[in-house]
This record gives C-alpha cells, sequence and structure tokens, in this order.
C-alpha cells in the first residue's frame, strides 16, 4: 500500500475512532463520572462576644466577616500539593456549608456590642453574615446552601441556664434554636419564639419544645449522605437518626455533623437529681437527653466542690458506642464546641470502636487561636465519590496558608 493511500486509511480510521466515541458518550448506557464534592465547615461564630483584637477587629461581627471574605475568595485559590484529592486543583465549586452552633453567644454576661446580649439582637448579625454575605457558588453557580446543628448556647437561650439572667422564665429566648430548626428541618408551620417558649415565657414550656422539636435531619449529596444532629446523639436523637438511616443503603457513606465532641461535656446531659431541673445547685444543663448516670459526692458533673475537675460521660458513651455498632457506614464525624483543628480516631470508653472525627476551630472562642490569630482556621473537604475517600484540609485564613490535612476511607468500619 502506498503512502497516499496508508494516508487516506488511517484517516477514515480515526474519524470512525472519534464517531464512535461521540456516540459512546451520548448512549442510554453511559454512564456519567460523579465529579468529586467540595464543602466547607466552620463552628462557634459566638456572635455577641469580643476576642483579643488582631488587625483592628475584636467583635464577633468583625471577625466573622472577615473570615466569610477569605471564604467567599478562595474558590479560586489551589489546594495544596498533599497528596489528597484534587491536590494542585483549583478549589472552584463548592457545593454546601456548614455551620455546627454557637451561632450566637448565651447571653449570660457582659457582651459586646450588648449588655447580656439576647439572641434576638444577635442572631440577626449571624443571619445577615452567613446567610447574605457568605457568597460560595455550586458548580451551576447557584448560591451554595449553607447547613447547621444547633450549639449548647443557642439552645441555653431558649430552656434557660443556672446562672442570671436565663434562670428567669423571662430571660428565655428561643430565637437562634427556632431559625436553625426552621431552616434544617423545614416544618409546614415554622417554628416560633412565642410558639417554642409560650406566649408568656415559661421553662417548662421551653423544655416540652425542645424535647419534641430536634434537629435531626439530613441531606444527600453526590452518593453520600449527610447527617445533622442537634447538639450530640443522644436518646432523643438516635432513633430518629435509625429512622433516618433505614432508607440508605448499608454502603452509603454516612457523615455526621453536631455540635459536641463524641465523649461529651458531662454539665451537657439531664441533671439526675429530682427534680432534674436547670439550677445553681447540680448545674447540669439538660441540653442532651440522657440522664448522667455517674454517681458523684456533690450531685454536679464535677468530681470536686470547686467545679473544675469534669466526670467522665463514660456511661452516656458506652451507650452511644453500642448504637454506632449497629450504623457501620457512619464513617466521619465532624463537631465543634471544642474550639481547636484536630484530626482524630474515637475509639468510644472500652477502645472497641474506631471513627475519623474532625474537630473544627473557632473564630471567636479558639483553644490556640484566640489568643493566636495565626492560627484562626475553617475547613475545606473534597469527596472522591467513586474511591470513596475523603480529605479534610485546615486552612489557616488570617495567614492565607494551608494547615494539616487527613485523608481517610469512606467504606464501611471495621469497628
Amino acid at each position: 500500500m502506498d503512502a497516499m493511500k496508508r494516508g487516506l486509511v488511517y484517516a477514515l480510521m480515526a474519524t470512525v475512532a472519534v464517531f464512535s466515541g461521540l456516540m459512546a458518550g451520548c448512549g442510554s448506557d453511559t454512564v456519567p463520572i460523579p465529579h468529586s464534592t467540595t464543602f466547607m465547615y466552620t463552628s462557634d461564630a459566638h456572635y455577641g462576644i469580643k476576642r483579643a483584637a488582631f488587625s483592628g477587629m475584636s467583635s464577633a461581627q468583625q471577625v466573622n466577616e472577615a473570615m466569610i471574605g477569605v471564604m467567599n475568595s478562595l474558590q479560586t485559590a489551589k489546594l495544596p500539593t498533599d497528596g489528597g484529592i484534587n491536590a494542585g486543583e483549583t478549589i472552584g465549586p463548592v457545593d454546601f456549608a456548614v455551620e455546627t452552633g454557637d451561632a450566637v453567644n448565651r447571653a449570660d454576661g457582659t457582651v459586646y456590642p450588648y449588655s447580656k446580649a439576647p439572641a434576638s439582637s444577635t442572631w440577626p448579625q449571624f443571619a445577615a453574615d452567613y446567610f447574605t454575605t457568605l457568597n460560595l457558588k455550586d458548580r451551576n453557580g447557584n448560591k451554595a446552601p449553607l447547613f447547621m446543628t444547633p450549639g449548647n448556647h443557642d439552645v441555653t437561650n431558649a430552656i434557660g441556664y443556672y446562672k442570671a439572667p436565663l434562670n428567669a422564665a423571662s430571660g428565655l429566648d428561643a430565637t437562634a434554636y427556632v431559625a436553625i430548626y426552621n431552616l434544617m428541618m423545614k416544618p409546614a408551620t415554622a417554628l416560633t419564639n412565642a410558639s417554642f417558649i409560650g406566649s408568656t415565657p415559661d421553662s417548662a414550656t421551653a423544655a416540652a419544645s425542645y424535647a419534641s422539636d430536634r434537629v435531626v435531619t439530613s441531606r444527600d449529596v453526590n452518593g453520600v449522605h449527610f447527617v445533622f444532629v442537634g447538639m450530640w446523639p443522644d436518646s432523643i436523637a438516635r432513633p430518629l437518626i435509625d429512622t433516618d438511616l433505614s432508607h440508605v443503603p448499608a454502603t452509603t457513606p454516612v457523615i455526621l455533623f453536631t455540635h459536641d465532641q463524641p465523649d461529651a461535656e458531662s454539665k451537657h446531659f439531664t441533671n439526675p437529681i429530682t427534680p432534674f431541673t436547670i439550677n445553681s445547685t447540680n448545674k447540669f444543663e439538660n441540653l442532651l437527653s440522657d440522664v448522667f448516670a455517674e454517681a458523684t459526692p456533690f450531685n454536679t458533673p464535677y468530681s470536686d466542690a470547686a467545679g473544675t475537675t469534669a466526670i467522665a460521660s463514660t456511661i452516656e458513651q458506652g451507650a452511644f458506642v453500642t448504637w454506632l455498632k449497629t450504623h457501620k457506614n457512619i464513617v466521619a464525624y465532624f463537631h465543634g464546641n471544642d474550639n481547636a483543628n484536630e484530626f482524630y480516631t474515637y475509639t468510644g470508653p472500652a477502645n472497641d470502636i474506631s471513627l475519623n472525627v474532625f474537630r473544627v476551630d473557632s473564630p471567636m472562642k479558639g483553644n490556640v487561636s484566640a489568643t493566636d490569630p495565626t492560627k484562626l482556621s475553617f475547613q475545606v473537604i473534597s469527596i472522591d465519590p467513586t474511591a470513596k475517600n475523603m480529605t479534610v484540609r485546615e486552612y489557616l485564613w488570617n495567614t492565607k496558608t494551608w494547615g494539616s490535612s487527613k485523608t481517610v476511607s469512606l467504606a464501611p468500619r471495621a469497628l
């Protein structure tokens, strides 16, 4: 075959190959390659308080607005070359953002810019910044949604606290809690502050509302089931999660977002002393439905009269771990409350479980960043739905540098 004939044959073969490729891409049996999922995560905004000033900022509104500005600009930045998912690539579209509570601070002390600021004053500030100014874009160019859970400060404002002024019914303010509930649960009839605490504020009414109106909901994004729980998977929340997961295949990765760490604080549980109320003698906060089972000589969450040494919630965690073992596809747990960036493995009181946990920093009350603003951070998460892997990266937003990162499998747990 001479050169001209060979050229014609090769040209025809190339044309057929291109046409076949186009037809294969249009065929009804073609399965599109899933895109990666990207989201940003922060917690504990604490609107109403001040922190040590830096760069001319000290109020929660100033600091959170600065962080949100960095979030908005980050989509054009490149991920670090750390070997994780999409390493070295531009972040690009963001599917959603998450904030896991303490949106507003508890109104039990002097706070800025108000004195003992109620949630009705500080929630509108949070909402303006997180629902309007935060303007991340998804792959369709639409505004990415913000998902939330309530934190202990949001709940305490609604049901009361053992310190003034929230020990009086007149100090109850469920503004933040009901807003988060309505955002996530989307009830046919929206909750209101008055419907939650009563037209005449009443602690018993607020407690009953909190028991019946819990934030436990989920969102499916690109093959992963994200569950949002306020404010820890306690004995009320776990059956609700069971119902939700009964419709989810056992091979589908499930990721939990909640406010409290897996080893939840003892003071957040329900007072074990009759009549089980929130009071200044026992100092339990009644934020979690489980009655605190560990006995103490002082009938408080602490092992000493000074209230400085907390008792571990060993029995309550045991029930939580037993429940986790029934859902091996719960493969990751994100939380705030403890106010620092950390990637760790939760093994439970008996060291018989292995759960990937990701703790996030607070812009206002970070264990480290409160005094060292160079450590202020939020997290950027990338998920490969095909390989079922997830990379969580710390972004140090005040210095605009990448911090630590960790890649984990989203396959069902062995333990």
